[in-house]
């Protein structure tokens, strides 16, 4: 406890490190507020945001991602997401459209700055999209107020929207620019924080009430703890593949002596994919539910409702079958072996026993497909942890918390976050986060190769 405290008194005095935590407060704080400014002429209490009793439900997910701003119909009601869509796409995009490779890869500052406007302007037109299915949802659940008209309704809200998911998005960049950490990333973590106290006391009320409802609470903290703890390691989990430098020739004339190259590593992590796998398998999850009570004439099928259940095994093992393949094809995406052998050509480096080229791209590419394998089982575990939880008596809402996307955004942020945080005390010289002084996982000259594929 004093280490923390101290390391606390630490933070506080580096000025830089105080203001940039205090403007992350600001801004949150401002999100949060506009989070409950409702939109005109809504009737919030008569929005029902998805299956209540189905956290995989869509537009559950849309609500806890945006913190309740979905259901209470305020002018921060899509959020972050319209923007995190657009960056998918573009991301996707990026390695299909060789304009787009070509700007990520190769053009530097310029490209990046030529996507993040392209990004801005595609956000604007999803934003449109979604803006009007929402509000064609509102419309169809009666939450309009009969006295305004429906022209009128529809022209402001739909910029009210567009410029609160507009706004959100200026708020993560301010965060990202002046604060701690990713401001985007941020934001929907805040969003899924927000909805845990209430989850948290549903189930503490729920437990008290029964006999030995104490002992089972413990049992399911301690239980979520290490689910936590779990996914903590995998996520900094990596393979160390050691690289040497070439030696070279220190001094001048006769006097030239030759001196070993330095030693590094290749960093490859056992989960590179990290959430986009479960987010496209969830996104997937989701067509032929909606399908089926489309194209169903009265009450569902039994398979369609079991695909619309979370808790049910058809839905649990496609889920978990979807999550394991596109846990490969992400990675196979993002980690270029090739890109690593001319890295290593470039700096006059190798992989010691390996011969460089064709060899060394064959040596990566078959190391990262072994250690793929237990990350993407990992993935398809914690994505169908939920499901466990609830059968083992743990409330619905607050399963969700137990696995699945949102566990791994909070785990991810909070890493990212502390490791930026830390990184401010060691330039100070301060004591780290952690006894070793940096952040497992963290380190590696070479840890950003690949990183912006």
């Amino acid at each position: 406890m004093k280490r923390l405290i101290d390391t606390l008194k630490n933070i506080w005095k580096i000025e830089e490190l105080r203001k940039r935590i205090l403007v992350t407060l600001g801004l949150i704080l401002v999100y949060r507020i506009g989070a409950f400014v409702v939109l005109p002429g809504v009737v919030a209490s008569k929005i029902t945001a998805g299956n209540p009793d189905n956290p995989g439900d869509l537009l559950q997910i849309l609500n806890m991602f945006t913190g309740g701003a979905f259901k209470a119909a305020s002018i921060f009601a899509l959020g972050i997401m319209p923007y995190i869509t657009a960056s998918i796409v573009i991301q996707v995009l990026g390695f299909a459209v060789p304009y787009f490779q070509r700007l990520q890869q190769k053009e530097g500052e310029s490209g990046r700055k030529k996507i993040t406007q392209i990004t801005r302007i595609l956000t604007v037109f999803i934003t449109l999209v979604q803006g009007s299915a929402y509000l064609t949802m509102i419309q169809s659940q009666g939450a309009i107020d009969p006295n305004i008209s429906t022209t009128v309704f529809w022209f402001s809200n739909i910029i009210i929207l567009m410029t609160g998911t507009i706004f959100a998005m200026w708020l993560g960049e301010r965060i990202t620019e002046r604060g701690v950490g990713n401001g985007v990333s941020i934001l929907i973590l805040i969003g899924i924080i927000a909805r845990l106290p209430q989850s948290f006391i549903a189930e503490f009320q729920s437990k008290i009430g029964a006999n030995g409802g104490l002992v089972a609470f413990v049992l399911e903290m301690v239980f979520l703890f290490l689910v936590v703890l779990a996914t903590v390691m995998i996520t900094q989990a990596i393979r160390r593949i050691p690289i040497q430098f070439a030696k070279r020739m220190v001094g001048r004339g006769t006097s030239n002596m030759p001196v070993a190259g330095a030693r590094d590593f290749i960093p490859i992590k056992l989960n590179a994919s990290g959430v986009m796998p479960i987010i496209f398998a969830q996104a997937l999850m989701m067509l032929p539910a909606m399908l089926g009570r489309a194209m169903s004439k009265g009450t569902p099928s039994s398979f369609v409702m079991a695909l619309n259940d979370f808790t049910s095994v058809p839905y649990n093992a496609i889920y978990f079958v979807l999550i394991v393949l596109f846990t490969y094809i992400y990675t196979a995406l993002i980690v270029d072996p090739k890109q690593y052998s001319e890295y290593l050509k470039h700096q006059n480096a190798f992989i010691p026993g390996v011969k460089p080229g064709r060899s060394t791209s064959e040596f990566i590419d078959t190391i990262t497909s072994r250690i793929t394998l237990p990350g993407a089982i990992f993935l398809g575990v914690i994505a169908i942890m939920p499901a466990f939880a609830n059968i083992f008596g743990v409330n619905r809402s607050f399963a969700y918390f137990f696995g699945g996307t949102s566990l791994l955004i909070l785990v991810g942020v909070a890493l990212d976050t502390l490791q930026q945080i830390e990184s401010y005390l060691l330039m100070r010289k301060y004591d780290g986060l952690i006894k070793s002084g940096k952040l497992q996982g963290r380190g590696s000259g070479l840890q950003g190769i690949g990183a912006s594929m």
